[in-house]
């Protein structure tokens, strides 16, 4: 093995620290989506999320979008309904589930994300199973359900789990669909791919947002949703993108997609920190297992792989 020059020492530590800040941005997501509870109604969250994001890609990626627009409109009815499942399925059910469940809840489920896009990506393209994998999603799984009945297994023969948790279930379900996908998106820009993702989520929210205004539901922001609206906006939305692409661009996708696994870790300090919520025994438990259970079907499965 070659020595790693100083110019590969500063890109790695650059990765590193831009890896860190998305996961950090991202594990907010939900702390914002709790602290707006009250002050902003979901649909809100969501439409005016996808909506700028949409307008703020349209206005400085155009060149990238007209460039693309060939292969784009080749796919589009694929794209739409990525987006519509990977923005907004996945938001709507986020930001309805942190009404009824805790910040940390949802962040410590949301880790378990890469459980559902390995599973997806076995029932959509018959990836190969190795027995590490499974076994490591076994014992995430677990973990996923220590935290969704508290600690106590007989509410799940009871059924007693808590509204948020379930739709947390939806919302990780959606988004692994919605990534193991990804590996038939046409081969175009980033710019481009966000704005026809974003499109799709926008025309799919907004018909929401009209049946949440029918039923009397909506609820325009007030200072502290706009607060909670912009950070989201901004920070998960559109810096954590931008940062995650270049942090693939320095040290590659295989590395730099094992800092997600940080994302239920910054979440679970957030809600503790930025909104007090108690961390419990049952909270430690789950995380760890969930954490295990993916660096064991992650390592595992890398290892009887051959050296590229």
């Amino acid at each position: 093995m070659q020595p790693i020059s100083w110019v590969q020492g500063i890109a790695i530590y650059k990765a590193y620290v831009l890896l860190a800040l998305t996961t950090l941005f991202w594990g907010g997501n939900s702390i914002a989506g709790k602290w707006a509870v009250g002050h902003a109604s979901p649909m809100i969250l969501v439409s005016v999320r996808w909506l700028t994001l949409l307008v703020l890609l349209f206005v400085f990626g155009r060149r990238h979008i007209a460039t693309d627009w060939p292969a784009i409109r080749s796919r589009m009815g694929y794209l739409l309904l990525q987006g519509t499942l990977g923005f907004t399925v996945f938001s709507v059910a986020l930001y309805y589930a942190l009404v009824y469940t805790s910040a940390i809840n949802a962040s410590i489920l949301q880790g378990s994300t890469p459980l559902f896009v390995f599973g997806a990506s076995f029932l959509l393209f018959s990836s190969r199973v190795r027995w590490a994998q499974a076994l490591g999603f076994a014992v995430s799984f677990v973990g996923v359900m220590v935290i969704a009945v508290r600690g106590e297994f007989a509410n799940l023969l009871a059924l007693d789990i808590n509204f948020g948790d379930a739709l947390m279930f939806v919302a990780v379900l959606a988004y692994g669909i919605y990534t193991a996908a990804l590996r038939s998106k046409p081969q175009i820009h980033w710019v481009s791919l966000m704005f026809v993702l974003c499109l799709g989520a926008t025309l799919s929210a907004l018909p929401m947002l009209a049946i949440e205004a029918a039923q009397g539901k909506m609820l325009l922001p007030d200072s502290r949703g706009w607060i909670a609206i912009a950070y989201i906006v901004i920070f998960p939305s559109l810096l954590s993108q931008v940062f995650y692409i270049r942090s693939v661009e320095l040290i590659g996708a295989n590395r730099a997609s094992l800092f997600i696994n940080l994302l239920p870790v910054w979440g679970a300090l957030l809600a503790i920190l930025v909104l007090g919520e108690a961390f419990q025994v049952y909270h430690f438990l789950g995380l760890v297992m969930i954490l295990l259970g993916i660096a064991f079907a992650e390592y595992r499965g890398k290892s009887k792989q051959a050296p590229s």
